[in-house]
């Protein structure tokens, strides 16, 4: 009989991580597939072959990671059922990411699909009514395991099938993590993610910085999301944005991001942030952006600092002589 095979939906935390190796212990062949966007797992974008390494070798777990930004960020823009506190489309998430996995199972060669959800775990979409309506939603009723809670909830075809032991299953509930973290003890996992939400819709500075391109642009792209999530933001009138690097990791990722027409800005002389100019410029709009830039290098207690402005996708460069920004001008135009 050739082994049973499982997709995880895997966010690299303690309770996938751990709902995992429970159903393997089952001597199920379990490939977890990692779905990332600007908003969660990004961090893995450009290393998914030193991540997935990572993961077999620390943990035993077969890794794939797949980026699915774009087709995400549409139900950012438009969740049908709703926000949570901030942007975060939880409900509407889970049933995109769970329908991604149900289309890979053929392929994949797997009968069935598991996740570490906790019933009662979060409050927006882990009640037992948004289970429900997730699995109706994603097409995964009956093939959605989830092997943390499944004795509070009704059997799956797996379990019924007895491809899956349903006593070896577990009936964790609630928010609290301690069971997760004596399993996790059990099957030596040291190192894990810090149980917590690592979902950056839920982050009111992000959001505020995800809002100002939902209200300034046309058609909110996966870039303008890069962006949002590093440097400070300021907004500087004319539907025009301002990001200044907060630190050498920053400033790199910033320049990734620059896209033909944005401007960049950084000091002449001494090492400093780098900033990106988005959006429709003056002459007045660039000068003021290097007097910001200016205000959060070392050189900001001088006056008359030079400052290199060059245009993304072109030969152009010229020099700037400012003063950095009185801190009572940033007031009205910083995001965060």
């Amino acid at each position: 009989m050739n082994q049973v095979k499982a997709l995880s939906l895997y966010s690299g935390g303690l309770d996938s991580l751990v709902a995992c190796r429970v159903i393997m212990e089952q001597g199920i062949a379990v490939t977890a597939i990692h779905f990332i966007t600007p908003f969660f797992g990004y961090d893995k974008k450009g290393r998914e072959k030193e991540a997935e390494a990572h993961a077999l070798k620390h943990y035993g777990i077969t890794l794939k990671i797949i980026d699915v930004s774009h087709d995400f960020l549409k139900i950012v823009k438009n969740p049908r059922h709703g926000y949570g506190k901030n942007l975060n489309p939880c409900v509407d998430c889970k049933i995109f990411l769970f329908s991604k996995a149900r289309k890979l199972m053929k392929g994949e060669g797997a009968s069935f699909l598991i996740t570490g959800e906790v019933l009662g775990q979060r409050p927006m979409s882990q009640r037992r009514d948004t289970l429900r309506i997730i699995e109706r939603d994603s097409g995964t009723d009956g093939i959605l395991l989830r092997p943390l809670c499944a004795k509070r909830l009704k059997p799956t075809i797996p379990e019924e099938r007895g491809w899956v032991d349903r006593n070896k299953l577990l009936d964790f509930a609630g928010r609290g993590r301690t069971p997760q973290m004596a399993l996790a003890k059990k099957f030596g996992i040291t190192h894990y993610a810090t149980p917590a939400g690592g979902c950056l819709l839920t982050n009111k500075h992000t959001v505020a910085r995800i809002q100002w391109f939902f209200d300034n642009t046309a058609d909110a792209t996966v870039n303008d999301m890069g962006l949002a999530t590093v440097g400070r933001h300021f907004d500087l009138g004319h539907k025009t944005l301002l990001v200044v690097g907060r630190s050498e990791k920053e400033n790199l990722q910033i320049s990734r991001l620059a896209q033909t027409g944005d401007i960049k800005l950084e000091l002449a002389h001494n090492p400093g942030p780098l900033s990106l100019l988005r959006g429709p410029f003056t002459p007045d709009i660039v000068k003021r952006a290097a007097s910001i830039t200016v205000r959060y290098s070392k050189d900001k207690q001088e006056n008359q600092v030079k400052v290199v402005v060059r245009k993304e996708g072109t030969s152009s460069t010229e020099e700037l002589t400012v003063d950095p920004i009185p801190d009572h001008l940033i007031e009205d135009c910083l995001i965060v």
